[in-house]
């Protein structure tokens, strides 16, 4: 069974998907979507569960840095919800504090131009939250 990883932000959704065995995260994409239609990523969001036979799907739940959940971690509240239910695959919300300055850092790291970085940046999110969760099991 394969895991699917997402950050879910207002306009996109970074997707990252597991190894088979549970081991590894890998990017898959950036899923473009209107937040204030919560279906509108949905067909793609199919295809990817379909094609990676995707058991498990990690959500990243922005925290705000005393632990309170804040209006984007809602969000992604509301958007877990909405996925379990059309999707029917059980949902893990996943502290994500400070995912995407990570993926930052690590894009810094490799010398990405600011260009290349804001085409990746939500899908390597993705892939820290799902790895993180990996981790822990």
């Amino acid at each position: 069974m394969k895991i699917l990883g997402l950050d879910v932000g207002t306009k996109t959704i970074g997707v990252a998907v597991s190894d088979a065995l549970g081991w590894t995260a890998q990017g898959i994409t950036t899923i473009y979507w209107q937040e204030d239609d919560i279906q509108s990523a949905d067909a793609e969001l199919k295809k990817i569960i379909e094609e990676h036979e995707v058991g498990k799907a990690i959500i990243g739940l922005p925290k705000n840095m005393n632990g309170t959940i804040g209006e984007r971690g809602e969000a992604s509240m509301r958007f877990a919800e909405h996925f379990e239910e059309t999707f029917q695959i059980p949902v893990v919300l996943w502290d994500e504090r400070l995912s995407t300055i990570a993926a930052e850092r690590v894009l810094l790291e490799a010398d990405l131009s600011r260009k290349k970085r804001k085409k990746v940046i939500d899908k390597m999110a993705a892939v820290m939250i799902l790895q993180g969760y990996l981790n822990q099991k």
